[in-house]
């Protein structure tokens, strides 16, 4: 493992170079990943970077849209009462190698069963492995819902419900659903590194993981094995660039292909200069800022609701997103369906906010927000956008001070229930659901893990449940409309922004596409000569 480690510094310098080599694709990514086991996760840096390249799913998203296709799952049954799922796998499907494993079997339902029994079961030996939270599981109630994956043979496997769960298909096409070889994990158990799985991955995807340096470089081959179309380049290679104006530097002078997340004030430099190609689409996104509503005085509403108030989300969006996004009033985006339009925003009202504080009897108010350190899709600057919140809130007397931590550090410590202050976060879609946004951020079930305002609703979560069992989107619908007039009448949010999503990169890059779930997959991407 060291080896590897150490080497790959020598690799970013050999192989970033546009001119080096036609068949590598150079990416310059915003972050380092967390790990490469994308079920302890959420972030999409870290999803970039290992279910995307590196694994499959039982069924897959078409790239560019969310219809969900056959994966290692070639078909699937749903019982009439949906309480049961039946996946016929895949076959001849193989794991990749390395220098601690080759695999002796193709893939099978032992593969499939190890991969979401070590997320629900406390006695599986791997539940603890590397922090165990399984964030993404538990917040969409997958331990409630799942009540045993039965293995009919090496290829047929059946997950036994207790409820219908509309969304369910759809959901293993996420990427905390990447299924990993039980045959690696069990060999890293018994050689006493189980933390294998998380720092050099094995799986069956579109690429081979090589080598990985915190911070710089990240280098994937393509894996000729693959059971579906082959990546159209040799090699892939995450240049880790935190400063998106060093990203847009790097495509420039051709060091990368293609990059993310760029200032929103260089988009239109980038649109004028013949030699850049700008792609744009409005993003399944929402940017907020979670409260934590277990603190007082944040458990009262009305408090939460005088700082929503005091907030001047124009002036961010102007000044933050510079005419790239559009203010939120909403925890769901205006392009999914069940969107509640006849949802009133709060008002931008300084003065009335520090009379309802003052009515509440409070006094000398001060409050932390958290502010990422990275760009993401739905705040492409979280210190500025906490700068002008600190300005607004001083205007109604609190006193605000902002923190930051790294990044997989501040994901981490913003989870938990006692958390002081208020975080700057947002979510891109998964799935196309809008369970996907209520549910996993805001439902009871996430409460210490992905609903980082702590806050559990008894009424709003009834009727995500209850839309969860039905099959009829209208009726589904109505219930998620009724649930975000609940959102907005206990603030537990300030909503901020949806935002569209850019992508740069060089003219000859050819094949990308934008994908609406926010993720970024290059296995169809290819250079012309």
């Amino acid at each position: 493992m060291s080896l590897k480690y150490t080497l790959a510094a020598g690799l970013l310098m050999t192989t970033l170079g546009v001119s080096a080599s036609a068949q590598s694709l150079v990416y310059c990514s915003e972050g380092s990943p967390e790990g490469f086991d994308p079920a302890l996760y959420t972030a999409g840096t870290t999803f970039d970077a290992s279910s995307h390249p590196l694994y499959d799913h039982l069924t897959e998203f078409k790239v560019g849209t969310t219809e969900v296709l056959p994966g290692l799952a070639e078909s699937w049954e749903v019982s009439e009462d949906g309480m049961t799922v039946t996946f016929k796998l895949r076959e001849g499907v193989q794991f990749h190698a390395n220098d601690q494993f080759t695999p002796t079997r193709d893939f099978n339902a032992d593969d499939v069963i190890f991969s979401f029994d070590r997320q629900g079961n406390p006695d599986n030996p791997y539940n603890q492995v590397s922090g165990g939270t399984w964030e993404y599981f538990s917040s969409m109630s997958m331990p409630d819902l799942v009540e045993s994956i039965e293995k009919v043979d090496d290829y047929t496997v059946v997950f036994n419900l207790t409820r219908p769960e509309a969304p369910f298909i759809a959901n293993m096409a996420m990427d905390f659903a990447s299924i990993l070889s039980k045959e690696y994990a069990d060999a890293m158990m018994e050689a006493g590194t189980p933390e294998m799985l998380n720092q050099q991955p094995i799986g069956t995807g579109p690429f081979t993981f090589q080598a990985y340096q915190k911070d710089a470089v990240i280098r994937y081959l393509r894996n000729d094995e693959y059971w579906g179309d082959k990546a159209k380049v040799e090699s892939l290679i995450f240049a880790i660039t935190p400063d998106a104006s060093v990203r847009y530097q790097k495509v420039q002078a051709g060091e990368c292909h293609i990059m993310a997340y760029p200032n929103p004030a260089d988009v239109q430099a980038m649109k004028d200069d013949e030699s850049i190609v700008v792609m744009e689409q409005e993003g399944l996104n929402v940017g907020y800022l979670a409260y934590n509503t277990k603190v007082a005085p944040f458990d009262n509403v009305n408090v939460r609701k005088a700082l929503n108030m005091a907030i001047d989300k124009q002036s961010i969006i102007d000044v933050v997103f510079q005419g790239s996004g559009q203010i939120a009033k909403n925890p769901i985006p205006p392009t999914m369906w069940s969107y509640n339009d006849a949802v009133e925003d709060d008002a931008y009202d300084p003065e009335a906010a520090k009379a309802m504080l003052a009515e509440e009897g409070v006094e000398d108010l001060s409050l932390k927000i958290w502010a990422m350190p990275v760009q993401r899709p739905y705040n492409p600057n979280a210190r500025r956008m906490a700068e002008l919140m600190q300005a607004d809130m001083a205007k109604i007397g609190v006193d605000v001070e902002i923190v930051s931590y790294e990044w997989g550090e501040y994901l981490e410590r913003s989870k938990a229930e006692d958390r002081d202050g208020a975080v700057l976060l947002g979510w891109t879609g998964d799935n196309g659901d809008p369970d996907n946004f209520l549910a996993v951020l805001l439902g009871c079930d996430g409460v210490g893990a992905a609903n980082r305002a702590q806050w559990c609703n008894e009424e709003f979560d009834a009727k995500l449940q209850e839309a969860k069992v039905l099959s009829d989107q209208s009726e589904r619908a109505k219930l998620y409309e009724e649930a975000q007039v609940i959102f907005k009448e206990e603030a537990p949010w300030a909503t901020i922004a949806h935002s569209v999503v850019y992508m740069t990169m060089r003219p000859e890059v050819e094949g990308y596409v934008v994908h609406p779930l926010g993720g970024h997959i290059f296995n169809q991407v290819g250079l012309s000569q």
